[in-house]
């Protein structure tokens, strides 16, 4: 039956019943109005309760488990509230005056506007979530292109609704909005410098989720947790948070530790000072029992042989031993390290991740060093330059620390000593001494 015809049919009912013209035409709209808003729920409910029930279960059925991520983040649930809204705004013209009908349709346009928006979001967050589950995620994030994304939506968004609210047709407001475009830049300069920067990060791989930085000048030393539009999140080691605006990872400088991490081996730089007034040339004593260290056994017979050769003139003349080649403490004491060094090397032994495993403390194949420092009046630094066979904190400290507890310890067998500024001890005793002295 056609609806012009119910129309009129109503209004003679309710004129030939004794209601008023005016009055037949307000209750037939309140009628067609109850009509519409009635059709609006049905097609709510058998959009919602049938047609994305039946969705759901075709879905969880599936072994794809990339569209469970729509499903999750309510995407269908949220484009079924579009379906009422049109059935409104196709309806209503048939129950309202011109006047009031668009004015509805203005409404139920926003109404749906909105609804588009929100859907958009959520199905962008879920291809952003099937995106995390790819591999290639490991080295680029895209969080920054999505916001991006969002943001032009919601801008053209928002320029429909304003043409809506003043009636105008969106280039009209394009072209209004042209001459607040300074100010638009300055509103969105972090966003438009953050932007520019998330794509530079992105496209050169300077940095990725769960990278472990360093930003001195932000203070910031740990895993970085999010990387969005605006700001960069690092979980620092102490567990407190740092938010970075993501602009100032390109315009300052800032360390980046994966390829440490990818290496397997991170290095150990520390020197010890020892007292230069405990360094001199080996006695036959000092030489005999430094040849029975396992370690440089060898060493020291060679070196032995070598001198013996090279000084044979020089003794047959009874040279001082200032004018002959000696072998002094300390460079033995240098060599000892070097060889207790190697002696501790691993080979890589498997490739996990990306990463590279190692079984024993120290990673071979990557620069291994003991060398002297500029003298000071701290001392003679003797510096150790290697790499710890593991990127873990905990063990690489643990071997740090196995290492120089070694070295100090060892220090002792070769006669030299640490240097170590006098404490309140020393000083006693040196007092007591003088005490004693002076007593006699």
């Amino acid at each position: 039956m056609n609806i012009k015809i119910i129309s009129k049919y109503l209004i003679t009912f309710f004129t030939e019943s004794g209601i008023p013209d005016d009055y037949a035409k307000i209750l037939k709209s309140l009628i067609f109005l109850l009509v519409i808003f009635i059709i609006a729920y049905i097609s709510n409910f058998i959009t919602k309760k049938i047609l994305i029930s039946i969705i759901s279960r075709i879905i969880k059925k599936s072994k794809n488990i990339y569209d469970d991520v729509f499903l999750d983040k309510k995407v269908f649930n949220n484009l079924s509230h579009i379906v009422p809204a049109l059935v409104i705004y196709e309806l209503v013209p048939y129950a309202l005056s011109l006047q009031y009908t668009n004015l509805i349709n203005a409404v139920t346009f926003l109404y749906i506007i909105v609804i588009v928006l929100i859907v958009v979001n959520k199905a962008l967050d879920a291809l952003h979530s099937v995106y995390l589950k790819l591999p290639i995620s490991k080295n680029t994030d895209i969080k920054g292109y999505v916001q991006v994304i969002k943001i032009l939506f919601f801008a053209f968004g928002a320029v429909l609704t304003i043409s809506i609210i003043l009636d105008k047709s969106p280039g009209a407001v394009l072209t209004g909005l042209g001459a607040m475009t300074a100010i638009l830049l300055l509103i969105f300069k972090d966003t438009l410098l953050g932007f520019v920067a998330s794509i530079q990060l992105s496209s050169h791989k300077m940095l990725k989720v769960g990278d472990w930085i360093t930003v001195p000048s932000k203070k910031a030393d740990g895993d970085v947790i999010e990387i969005n539009l605006n700001t960069v999140k690092v979980q620092n080691f102490d567990k407190t948070i740092t938010t970075i605006p993501t602009y100032s990872l390109v315009s300052d400088s800032f360390k980046n530790w994966k390829g440490m991490r990818a290496s397997g081996g991170r290095r150990i730089k520390r020197s010890v000072s020892i007292d230069i007034g405990s360094i001199k040339f080996c006695t036959q004593e000092m030489i005999d029992r430094f040849e029975k260290i396992e370690l440089i056994s060898d060493y020291i017979k060679n070196k032995k042989t070598e001198l013996a050769a090279c000084n044979i003139n020089a003794n047959n003349k009874k040279t001082p031993s200032p004018n002959i080649r000696q072998i002094t403490n300390i460079g033995t004491f240098r060599i000892y390290l070097q060889e207790y060094l190697e002696s501790l090397l691993t080979e890589k032994t498997e490739n996990t991740n990306e990463n590279v495993i190692y079984e024993g403390k120290f990673a071979s194949g990557m620069t291994l060093l003991v060398r002297q420092l500029e003298p000071t009046d701290r001392g003679l630094p003797i510096q150790i330059y290697v790499f710890a066979s593991t990127t873990v904190w905990t063990e690489y400290e643990k071997i740090q620390s196995d290492l120089f507890d070694h070295i100090l310890a060892v220090i002792p067998e070769f006669d030299l000593k640490v240097f170590q500024n006098p404490t309140g001890n020393d000083l006693e005793k040196a007092m007591s001494k003088i005490n004693f002295t002076k007593n006699q």
